[in-house]
């Protein structure tokens, strides 16, 4: 092999031999800068740094006493001797019973531990809200070893997110990072309690950034060793920045299994800033119920790729309904931010506050078009109504040609089971088999459009499948109840 050197060629053997004879030459080995080696991190300073804003919770709740006469059975007791020597201490050995009245009466037990972080110097603590959820008691330990009892400000179920405030000032409190800023394959730390052992740090990489678990927020997926007890504890960037507050864990054990999941600090300060001016969330909703967006059924409406949210229902009396929106259509944008997955679509009516006039923009019937809707508050989920079985059935004509294709045989409306469902029109599935029972079809259903034709009736439902295209999967927009779905039918020849 031969190499050259500033114009010099060597054969490999000499090459040692000809760099250490050539005059006034300084040859030092460069590798690439892909090849250079990187070092580990070192995480000693970010604990220094950071680990005395991260306090421990110990929650204590009330609960009836075994027996309710404050006394504890024979059985018990002898587990107690048997197993320690002695009786339970504090508890009277229980003699013959005795007729007399059972007091109710309640004892405070320990019903977990859990982490947190100072969020302000004057004794705010974030946390989970499943930590503090049915506790009667919240105690907050400090690393210096205070404990104080703590008062709950506040706890949203839906992002899991609650805060603690404690009588003391001059907290080390935390620093807040910026989630935009952090990347996949980054370093990450936490500190925490796994299984109450306090001030336990571990350490790991951001596996993945919007990771979708839950209604409200897009989770950080880490492989940080994440236990029972970590739940509320901050999870840190190398610059000694929260990012996110760990929170769940994958586990078909209960214990790590290399995914955990932290809310987005971004996401949790809004909700902190709720709860600690008013004690609740405030959250927007339009009143509709959501679906994915498939690729066939994209192919098939025309909307080209699978995007957006599917409307399965529309809640009577509800904004999504005053603004005309209808089960059926796929909501694309919000405001004009787009609408990628279903999800996307309850996070942002969500943040967006009550009262707020925004804009929606739907695809409906092979076109877009954009509906004004005021945001009202979030309620607690009402159940659905269902439409009557006790209306009087309408004659059912014989089922044609093109509907024998389908597998269908379908009835027009009654006028009572229009002004129930609340529709214009559509026809009803009076039987199923074939290619619409493949497709999910049965009887009872209502078509409302048949390949993006809007149908009225039975004579509207023969004429718009005798023009589809029978080598194509036929989209047909039913509805079940008060959810709207898309099926699409492999007509038969």
């Amino acid at each position: 092999m031969i190499f050259k050197v500033e114009g010099h060629k060597f054969r490999s053997g000499l090459l040692a031999c000809a760099l250490a004879l050539t005059a006034g030459a300084a040859f030092l080995p460069v590798e690439p800068a892909h090849a250079q080696t990187r070092t580990l991190p070192d995480f000693t300073d970010l604990v220094d740094q950071v680990g005395p804003s991260v306090v421990n919770i110990r929650t204590v709740e009330k609960v009836a006493q075994r027996g309710g006469n404050g006394e504890m059975d024979e059985e018990m007791q002898e587990f107690f001797r048997r197993f320690f020597g002695q009786p339970l201490p504090g508890v009277p050995r229980q003699g013959p019973r005795q007729n007399r009245p059972q007091q109710p009466q309640e004892e405070e037990r320990p019903r977990g531990v859990g982490s947190g972080f100072i969020l302000t110097p004057d004794g705010y603590v974030m946390t989970n809200a499943h930590v503090v959820e049915d506790a009667s008691e919240v105690l907050v330990t400090l690393p210096d070893k205070r404990e104080f009892k703590a008062k709950i400000v506040g706890a949203d179920k839906r992002t899991d997110v609650a805060v603690v405030k404690i009588e003391a000032t001059g907290l080390p409190a935390v620093k807040v990072g910026d989630i935009s800023k952090l990347r996949v394959g980054e370093w990450v730390m936490a500190i925490g309690s796994p299984f109450g052992l306090e001030n336990t740090v571990t350490a790991g990489i951001v596996s993945a950034k919007q990771r979708d678990t839950g209604e409200y927020l897009p989770f950080i997926q880490t492989d940080v060793a994440i236990n029972p007890g970590n739940s509320g504890g901050p999870l840190i960037n190398m610059r000694g920045e929260v990012v996110g507050i760990n929170s769940q864990i994958y586990s078909r054990s209960g214990g790590f299994m290399g995914i955990s999941f932290s809310i987005p600090i971004d996401e949790a300060i809004r909700v902190s800033d709720q709860l600690r001016t008013s004690g609740r969330v405030s959250r927007g909703r339009i009143g509709v119920q959501i679906d994915q967006v498939t690729k066939d059924v994209a192919e098939a409406i025309g909307l080209g790729k699978p995007q957006g949210a599917l409307v399965r229902g529309v809640e009577a009396g509800s904004p999504g309904e005053k603004a005309g929106v209808e089960p059926g259509d796929v909501i694309t944008k919000f405001d004009g931010k787009a609408i990628e997955k279903p999800s996307d679509l309850p996070r942002l009516v969500g943040n967006t506050k009550p009262g707020t006039k925004s804009t929606l923009t739907v695809f409906r019937r092979g076109a877009s078009r954009d509906l004004s809707v005021t945001i009202a508050e979030i309620e607690p989920d009402k159940p659905g109504k269902r439409a009557s079985d006790r209306d009087e059935p309408a004659q059912k004509p014989p089922a044609s040609a093109a509907a024998k294709s389908l597998g269908l045989a379908v009835s027009d409306l009654t006028d009572a089971q229009k002004k129930e469902l609340k529709v214009k029109g559509g026809v009803k599935v009076d039987a199923a088999t074939d290619a619409a029972a493949r497709a999910g079809l049965r009887e009872g259903d209502i078509i409302m459009a048949v390949g993006n034709i809007e149908i009225s009736n039975a004579r509207e439902f023969e004429s718009a499948v005798g023009k589809s295209d029978k080598s194509k999967a036929l989209s047909v927009l039913f509805r079940r109840g008060d959810w709207a779905q898309y099926a699409l039918i492999r007509q038969t020849r």
